[in-house]
């Protein structure tokens, strides 16, 4: 997918004979939320300031705020907490903003997982908890039962 996704950067986007053809915004998001998902360090080191200048340059809110979720990713993988921590509210602030509560839940996720990495169980559970609240009220499934399991693991 990696390999796909990446020779699609750059290319024109029009014309296409069905549909429409992504765009690098749209590319370079894919690809670091495969690198998120995955806790890819080099990838999110990698793919995350391009799509930040791309969002940046042409004010797309939403995948600038996909970009601050995931430099703050990038930042805990690092053990930079502080700086974690203020990209993932930074995010939180945009997602919010945009009433993305999917969105919003995702990021309380890495706000938990932020925590847990600092031993700080307690707010990890509250992010967590936070998490879980978007996503049942969505019916989002799957990630449910990933937040579900990680309030599993530390209580």
């Amino acid at each position: 997918m990696k390999q796909k996704l990446e020779g699609a950067v750059g290319k024109e986007g029009q014309p296409v004979s069905w549909g429409t053809m992504a765009h690098d915004h749209d590319v370079y998001m894919m690809l670091v939320e495969s690198a998120l998902e995955m806790e890819d360090l080099s990838e999110l080191v990698e793919y995350t300031p391009l799509l930040e200048k791309l969002a940046e340059r042409d004010s797309h809110q939403l995948y600038l705020a996909i970009a601050k979720r995931a430099r703050g990713a990038l930042h805990r993988l690092r053990g930079e907490f502080e700086n974690s921590e203020s990209c993932l509210q930074q995010a939180i602030s945009l997602f919010t903003d945009l009433d993305t509560r999917w969105q919003c839940g995702r990021t309380q996720y890495e706000l938990g997982k932020l925590a847990q990495s600092q031993g700080d169980m307690s707010t990890a559970n509250t992010a967590f908890a936070e998490a879980l609240g978007f996503f049942e009220e969505m019916g989002a499934k799957p990630d449910q039962v990933r937040v579900q399991h990680s309030l599993k693991l530390i209580t």
